[in-house]
């Protein structure tokens, strides 16, 4: 069974630190955290994606960051996920407006959640039956209170806003959590994954 580990964003510099491109920050993270076992990321122009593939423990993985748009992401994931069975093993990571900032969820099967990166995904591979670990995004206030930005306009200027120092702190104690948790999914399967981290 080889899982494909795909991170959400946009390409290029402008976009890179930005709160719509966790999920490419929290899977570059994993890269660099088992890079003796990854090839280096490549250019990949039939996948229009960043490419990376390796092992866990005795499991081949494949890593893709697709440098379309957000909103076609799908594009480079279908070229890889050609039937429901491997869709199985296809974990997505991207940011969640639902979750504060410093947690992250694991899921499977479930709609995209007005998010035009996993709304693609589904398109394109014609099921929503895969794994997604939902990293959030939304602010939260001194009582833990998640104050999600409201409106069009407002929600937009947050998720295309860059994360702020002391928050990438925040990011890599949370890339730690999140890397273990992708190393469980791989390891010991989606089920308990969850159970342990959700």
């Amino acid at each position: 069974m080889n899982y494909l580990i795909v991170g959400l964003g946009n390409p290029g510099d402008k976009y890179s630190g930005t709160r719509h491109n966790v999920g490419r920050i929290i899977l570059e993270k994993f890269a660099n955290a088992n890079a003796d076992d990854f090839s280096n990321w490549e250019e990949n122009g039939k996948l229009k994606a960043l490419y990376s593939k390796g092992k866990i423990g005795k499991t081949k993985v494949e890593l893709l960051m697709p440098e379309t748009f957000m909103n076609n992401s799908g594009v480079s994931v279908k070229k890889l996920v050609t039937s429901k069975k491997k869709a199985e093993t296809l974990v997505v990571i991207y940011d969640d407006l639902d979750l504060g900032f410093g947690d992250f969820k694991i899921s499977f099967n479930r709609g995209f959640g007005g998010h035009k990166g996993l709304e693609s995904v589904i398109k394109n591979i014609k099921t929503k039956e895969f794994i997604r670990i939902r990293v959030g995004i939304s602010p939260i206030t001194p009582k833990g209170k998640i104050r999600k930005p409201k409106g069009e306009k407002k929600v937009l200027d947050w998720v295309m806003k860059d994360f702020k120092k002391p928050e990438m702190e925040i990011l890599k104690k949370l890339s730690k959590k999140t890397n273990e948790a992708i190393e469980t999914i791989i390891k010991e399967g989606r089920v308990i994954a969850m159970n342990r981290f959700n």
